[in-house]
């Protein structure tokens, strides 16, 4: 469907408001946390000049610049080529350096995910009423780890790649949802969870077809094609096609570079994870007990989606919620799953539904842990 100037209006309002209500959390942060002096963007000397560029940059904002600046690294394959190129690609416009690339990366961010919203808005109105499209997109912006769409991080690039490729798999502009599903491939591992789901988008088409149409098949080479792309990258370059997989225990004790199963990774949490944190230490908890927490519930979401939702939908939830884990652990998970839209469909269709005060206490509780993880991530502190 065809947004209305109401449907843009209300978009880029929210839009707007949730970029101001970051900006504000960035200036209250300093009176509530200490600076965590590790691993924040650009260095502290960078950071301490300029905290409104370079603290959108931090932990994994580091490699991403570092990528586009001097291109890849030993140890660095983990991180997906698009978002760095897209990055390096603007800043011809706007100039050289480490500064530049920055506010680069925050523009391809900031755009890519306004544009993502509006293609999830078009999205979810060809099955949903205004309702619960409005939610869906409201909920999205106070979940708890939404300033990651906002930062140097490839969720926001993907995110649109996702919601657009959906869109034009949905009214059957296979060339298109194909092109944008292999983009989509060589941003986040995650991508490929969006080539099954189009596959079996294809499949309910058929139902209506006596064969599959030649675009549609077209359009799954060129999906499949972006991951192998970049494994052939890899080979050419490391000996080794599933580099960015072999490597992922760099980033953490509790990854591994063997496949290990969802209730494993639980196993992992309940007896060894949470109660060896240390409880002393805040930042700690409240990372230990988001992963925990978001685990459990996008693990019912997941099982829920296939009685509620689309089974596309719920093909690419399931899959873009399991590949994260297979690593054996729930670490960055927060941030994963910001992209499933399917999953906020289904907590905007329960939220609808409770009573106005429980509405009411759920979104200061969404907005309170929003303002506490986007503090600490600024000011320094691993977060997802």
């Amino acid at each position: 469907m065809n947004l209305r100037k109401s449907d843009l209006k209300f978009i880029i309002t929210s839009f707007l408001m949730w970029r101001i209500g970051l900006f504000l959390i960035l200036i209250i942060a300093p009176f509530l946390f200490p600076l965590q002096k590790d691993f924040l963007g650009g260095g502290l000397e960078s950071y301490i000049k300029n905290p409104w560029l370079w603290s959108w940059a931090n932990f994994d904002g580091e490699h991403f610049l570092a990528i586009a600046y001097q291109g890849y690294l030993p140890l660095t394959y983990f991180f997906f080529p698009l978002y760095p190129l897209a990055t390096k690609l603007l800043s011809i416009f706007i100039g050289a350096g480490l500064e530049n690339l920055n506010y680069s990366a925050l523009i391809v961010s900031n755009l890519s995910f306004l544009v993502g919203s509006t293609g999830l808005y078009k999205l979810l109105r060809t099955d949903f009423g205004e309702r619960v499209s409005k939610l869906t997109y409201i909920l999205l912006l106070i979940f708890p780890t939404s300033f990651y769409f906002g930062s140097v991080y490839s969720e926001s690039l993907f995110f649109a790649l996702v919601v657009w490729s959906f869109y034009f798999a949905r009214k059957k502009k296979w060339l298109f949802a194909g092109l944008l599903c292999g983009l989509g491939a060589i941003t986040r591992l995650a991508g490929v969870a969006l080539i099954p789901a189009l596959v079996t988008e294809g499949m309910l088409d058929r139902k209506k077809r006596e064969k599959l149409s030649w675009r549609f098949i077209f359009s799954i080479i060129v999906s499949v094609s972006g991951i192998f792309i970049y494994m052939y990258f890899l080979f050419i370059r490391t000996g080794d096609p599933l580099e960015f997989f072999h490597n992922v225990s760099i980033f953490g004790q509790q990854r591994s570079s063997v496949f290990v199963s969802l209730p494993q990774v639980f196993y992992r949490y309940v007896f060894k994870v949470l109660p060896n944190v240390s409880y002393k230490y805040f930042p700690a908890v409240l990372a230990a007990w988001m992963e925990f927490i978001v685990a459990v519930i996008f693990t019912l979401l997941m099982l829920i989606s296939f009685f509620r939702l689309r089974i596309s939908y719920a093909v690419y939830l399931t899959l873009g919620f399991l590949i994260p884990t297979l690593s054996g652990s729930f670490s960055s998970l927060p941030r994963y799953v910001i992209v499933l839209f399917p999953a906020f469909i289904l907590i905007a269709s329960w939220f609808d539904k409770r009573h106005r005060i429980a509405k009411v206490l759920l979104s200061l509780l969404a907005l309170l842990m929003l303002f506490i993880s986007c503090s600490l991530f600024l000011r320094g502190y691993w977060i997802s």
